[in-house]
């Protein structure tokens, strides 16, 4: 009997050693596994991160043309300082016209007060300006 308890004893100690080897082994790999799921998984978060940075680019190019297309726009509807003048010369002319002063030449500047006698001083300060520029006051 003896020899047998032995022999299960040697068994068992052989099937412990193994057993640890074979724990050891498991922990090695786990630890290897774990650290291949952090590297996917920080690999995931900066593509994630990288589609989100995209995105914003593309916005924020979208938004760049969307601006210049507007001052685009807005330059071409912009009148020159020409045209402008010349409408509100016209509507000068016109409103001068219905006072009786002809607006075929040079306005006189007291004829031109007395007209302009109901508006308020901007008003008046506003017109002159622009008549004394298109040469309409002698």
């Amino acid at each position: 009997m003896e020899v047998t308890q032995e022999t299960v004893v040697t068994r068992l100690e052989a099937a412990a050693t193994a057993l640890e080897r074979t724990l050891a082994w498991l922990e090695e790999r786990q630890a290897a596994l774990t650290g291949e799921v952090e590297r996917i998984s920080a690999t995931v978060e900066q593509g994630r991160r990288e589609a989100a940075l995209e995105e914003k680019l593309a916005a924020a190019e979208a938004e760049i043309a969307e601006l210049k297309a507007a001052a685009s726009a807005t330059t071409a509807v912009r009148a020159t300082p020409a045209a402008v003048t010349q409408r509100r010369t016209a509507a000068v002319t016109e409103m001068l016209a219905k006072h009786g002063i002809a607006g075929e030449g040079p306005v006189d500047v007291k004829v031109l007060d007395q007209a302009l006698s109901s508006l308020g001083i901007e008003q008046r300060i506003a017109i002159k300006s622009q008549l004394a520029r298109a040469g309409a006051i002698a």
